[in-house]
């Protein structure tokens, strides 16, 4: 093999590549910025709840048309006055949340893993549950009892 004699030859910007795309092109912007996601967001959030609040007043006028038509009748019905959850930071209330329950170790408190079918202990790993198996008959239960899983017998 020849040995290149000049930089000219070394030179790879005129060799053409041919596994790049002539086609492509530099995206203009890959993401957005943080301010604007949060401003989006909360346009987003305050469009549901003009939504909301028109729906509710629309209910409401509803069932306010329909006592009036009901009282000329003479037949009364209560109007449905289901409260609907709104989610916000400030709200306590919250669904459900479909993430796994976290078991937590009897021990240690850390996460949980495992749980011995001798005692009904979770113990967080062998080196646990080495001491996990080699409790006496009453302290288990009183692990279990901190966490109100004891079993009591009368």
């Amino acid at each position: 093999m020849a040995e290149p004699k000049t930089i000219a030859e070394l030179d790879f910007n005129v060799v053409p590549r041919t596994f790049k795309v002539p086609t492509w092109k530099t995206p203009s912007r890959r993401n957005k910025p943080a301010r604007t996601v949060i401003a989006d967001e909360q346009r987003r959030l305050q469009a549901l709840a003009t939504a909301e609040t028109a729906a509710a007043t629309a209910a409401a006028e509803a069932a306010t048309e329909a006592a009036a038509a009901s009282e000329s009748d003479g037949t009364a019905t209560a109007p449905s006055t289901a409260p609907k959850f709104h989610a916000s930071y400030a709200a306590v209330d919250a669904p459900p949340s479909v993430r796994p329950r976290k078991w937590w170790c009897d021990i240690t408190g850390l996460e949980g893993r495992y749980r011995s079918v001798r005692n009904g202990l979770r113990y967080h790993n062998a080196e646990i549950y080495g001491i996990v198996q080699g409790m006496a008959p009453g302290v288990d239960q009183q692990y279990l009892e901190l966490r109100n899983a004891n079993v009591v017998l009368k």
